[in-house]
């Protein structure tokens, strides 16, 4: 068994837990399948001597504080990258390691910190070359340094549109337009909320006067109806939004674009904390979500979660939730006692209730509307990895599946390399929405959680053949 805790992440919650763990004198290894530790949000270029203004200042600020911090303690910490843990149980884990040889990772105390993977949302042409998710598209500006080609259209809802287009416009894109689901109107009421965060409600109004200033259009209440193309995107098809998000294709629009970026937010990565059995539950944003306590302790207490894993607050939440967690560990292996452990654990708590009230703001304003299940058209395909289309999925409800489990076993959703990751969002809001369940179930991950090469594999030896 491991002495030392394992970290699997390298994101903002693994490294601050990661330093807190450090500062107590107790050595970590951080397992991380990126060659650079960070995560999404802070993990930089993956290219020395690229200087990121296009970023902005703070968050280059931001990403360079934290890593100079956690330079302070690397010594603490053994940090394995490119290393993707493909499976685990309650004592160990199995990683695909940078020789690409499949390892046991045995521990005794585990924080996972695996972050979140976007949402998907198919509409008619969104398996079109050109058409990409917003964090994608972000993290090849971020860590790839490369630009999108050509005219480029952002769609979706949330604070990352706005933010995204202000980069891509400093970096030297061509942005369009910007075009947020949700009314402006939503946005307003929510803003006495928003001001438990004031630097963030800050960044976000310079954010829209930038665009406004730079001649590029934001459209409140406005969302994607289609994509339209040959062999690659050539124009988008754009709509005003009724509150529930169905489309007023009266009014729609035809614009010319090479480049569509749709961000619809983010869910949960649950693979392996599903796969360990810990226990789980529906959010009101109909994903999945392990259950923590205020120790950030999963169904297990060995088994601790931070981050994005556990609902999405963002890198700043991250880093107070890492910081928690270690507290947690440290406490149960002895080396901080209760009381000191519940005075420190205070301070973060209260640093992270006004994150968390600010979160609360955003989720109201970018809540999705139920219209955005009616675009896809009966021939789009919605499970990508096994070519299953809306047709397929609105057959087998007709037919009365009702729970993921069942839409799986009829219609083949869910059962390609990526084990769900694209279609899941969409099948479960179909789901709930046609039998007015919360819980319609969830697609159950596999051994390995990701395809494995051939080198994972040992050579038969002659005698064994």
């Amino acid at each position: 068994m491991n002495s030392k805790p394992v970290i699997v992440g390298g994101g903002p919650a693994g490294m601050s837990a990661a330093m807190e763990l450090a500062r107590h004198g107790v050595d970590s290894i951080i397992l991380d399948e990126a060659s650079r530790l960070g995560g999404v949000v802070y993990r930089g270029p993956l290219r020395h001597g690229v200087v990121l203004d296009y970023l902005g200042e703070r968050y280059r600020n931001n990403m360079q504080a934290l890593h100079r911090e956690f330079e302070q303690f690397s010594h603490k910490v053994d940090v394995r990258l490119n290393t993707r843990i493909v499976g685990g149980s309650d004592q160990q884990l199995f990683a695909l390691d940078a020789e690409e040889q499949v390892v046991p990772v045995p521990y005794s105390q585990l924080l996972l910190a695996a972050g979140c993977h976007e949402r998907s949302v198919p509409f008619p042409g969104w398996t079109l070359p050109g058409v990409i998710m917003l964090g994608g598209l972000q993290l090849q500006i971020k860590s790839g340094v490369v630009k999108p080609l050509g005219r480029t259209i952002l769609a979706g809802t949330g604070p990352l549109l706005p933010l995204v287009a202000c980069q891509l416009h400093r970096a030297g894109a061509e942005v369009a337009g910007v075009y947020e689901a949700c009314a402006f109107g939503r946005l307003a009421k929510e803003a006495i909320t928003l001001l438990n965060q004031p630097q963030l409600f800050l960044d976000g109004l310079s954010m829209v006067a930038y665009l406004k200033r730079h001649g590029i259009p934001l459209h409140y209440g406005w969302g994607i109806v289609a994509a339209h193309g040959q062999s690659e995107l050539q124009e988008v098809v754009v709509a005003p939004y009724d509150a529930d998000w169905n489309a007023d294709l009266s009014q729609q629009r035809r614009v010319p674009a090479q480049t569509l970026a749709s961000g619809y937010g983010f869910i949960p990565r649950t693979q392996l904390t599903q796969q360990m059995n810990l226990s789980h539950q529906y959010d009101d944003d109909g994903f999945l979500k392990p259950t923590i306590d205020d120790w950030q302790c999963s169904s297990q207490r060995h088994i601790h979660l931070a981050g994005d894993i556990g609902g999405l607050r963002g890198g700043e939440s991250a880093m107070l939730t890492g910081r928690i967690a270690a507290l947690s560990i440290l406490q149960q292996l002895g080396i901080l006692d209760s009381e000191s452990a519940e005075r420190q654990r205070q301070i973060y708590q209260r640093e992270l209730a006004s994150i968390l009230r600010f979160r609360a703001g955003i989720d109201r304003f970018t809540q999705r509307g139920t219209g955005q299940l009616a675009l896809p058209k009966p021939e789009t395909v919605i499970c990508r990895c096994e070519n299953a289309t809306r047709q397929d999925i609105d057959t087998a409800l007709e037919q009365g599946v009702n729970d993921l489990i069942s839409l799986k076993m009829r219609t083949r959703v869910s059962m390609g390399d990526c084990q769900g990751k694209m279609c899941v969002g969409y099948c479960s809001d179909r789901l709930r929405e046609h039998t007015g369940k919360k819980d319609v179930g969830w697609i159950r991950p596999r051994f390995p959680l990701d395809p494995l090469p051939f080198s994972a594999f040992s050579p038969l030896t002659e005698q064994e053949v």
